[in-house]
């Protein structure tokens, strides 16, 4: 399953985000695949996808980072699989 990850840095700040990453990864649990990110123009926000068929595999990785972001999780589906549905 893919899921949209929403990430606000808190107090607007990226840097410490970015600083933690750097020394110590994006600190994944096994099973869980980052796909790809974007960082918005100003900084504030990043969008990352990630993909696992394990919700408590996301909700770990979210504990590791949550005192630096503020998540919003939307479950999303490649717009090739929803046009079939629609």
């Amino acid at each position: 399953m893919l899921f949209m990850v929403i990430e606000t840095f808190r107090g607007g700040q990226p840097r410490p985000v970015y600083e933690r990453a750097r020394a110590q990864g994006r600190q994944l649990p096994d099973r869980l695949r980052y796909v790809d990110s974007w960082v918005a123009a100003d900084f504030g926000r990043c969008y990352q996808l990630m993909e696992c068929d394990d919700l408590t595999l996301l909700m770990a990785w979210v504990t590791r980072w949550n005192d630096l972001v503020d998540f919003e999780i939307v479950p999303v589906v490649p717009s090739s699989q929803a046009s079939p549905l629609l």
